[in-house]
């Protein structure tokens, strides 16, 4: 895949922010057809750092009812990347 079809945007939350200063970890919401290699030559290239390792989830958010009927919660994929120590990405 094209490592700009792979990330979709960071996720900037007070947790992944917290895991991006103390442990140099990295969120981001990446494509459902993303592998983990995909992922990790994705950021290398973008960012211009060095990938320890790649960590993914699917994550669904909960059906919701409403005056209308039911809404089923939009699925989509999250990976948490770990970076070289040495190594830094500029967000803001």
């Amino acid at each position: 895949m094209d490592p700009i079809h792979v990330i979709v945007r960071p996720i900037v939350t007070e947790k992944a922010t917290w895991g991006s200063g103390n442990h140099n970890r990295f969120a981001f919401e990446v494509s459902k057809l993303a592998t983990k290699t995909d992922i990790k030559k994705a950021v290398e290239s973008l960012y211009k750092v060095r990938v320890l390792g790649v960590a993914t989830q699917t994550r669904r958010l909960r059906n919701r009812a409403y005056a209308y009927g039911f809404v089923t919660g939009k699925t989509w994929k999250r990976a948490v990347v770990k970076i070289h120590p040495e190594d830094k990405i500029e967000l803001f």
